[in-house]
């Protein structure tokens, strides 16, 4: 870390002291590099679920803004139908069933899908929207790993071409 040192330094002829202050750091790197290469997401869809309209409105609004300052390119925004689960019960606990109440739930959903994405970016991203995420906002999130194509399926399964048939005569 760093150590502080203080010298105090008085001046012949006045009341006033000078301090002087030095500061000694030992530079350790903070940042770790490692030899096995980052992961590649395609696609990461981020799936936000709330029942009031103008709070998703807002953590979009939020979420995008963030993912421009980070450099994310995004790829759709778009909102899916809302879902609208309805439930009727008697007024009465015992008798009238003629006399109902209905209350109704109302989720609305929101999606930002952000195209080719490294893991770390990703990881801090997520992270980061995470942590502000409203009240009463749940958020799902669904990532299409890249990866290399294995060598079995490179190499063709037959050393031979395909024989053609010959049309019969």
């Amino acid at each position: 870390m760093f150590t502080l040192i203080f010298h105090r330094l008085q001046t012949q002829g006045s009341c006033s002291s000078h301090f002087h202050t030095s500061t000694v750091f030992s530079c350790e790197p903070k940042v770790t590099v490692t030899e096995e290469p980052d992961t590649l997401f395609q696609k990461v869809s981020v799936l936000v679920k709330g029942h009031d309209k103008s709070v998703l409105d807002s953590f979009e609004f939020f979420a995008t803004m963030a993912a421009h300052e980070l450099g994310i390119t995004l790829g759709k925004i778009f909102e899916p139908p809302k879902d609208i689960e309805r439930l009727t019960l008697l007024k009465s606990v015992h008798i009238f069933k003629k006399h109902r109440v209905q209350y109704e739930m109302r989720t609305h959903y929101r999606c930002i899908e952000l195209n080719r994405v490294t893991g770390s970016t990703a990881h801090v991203y997520l992270e980061y929207i995470q942590r502000n995420l409203p009240e009463g906002v749940a958020m799902e999130v669904t990532k299409t790993h890249m990866e290399k194509i294995p060598e079995h399926i490179l190499e063709p399964m037959w050393k031979d071409p395909p024989l053609e048939d010959k049309p019969s005569q």
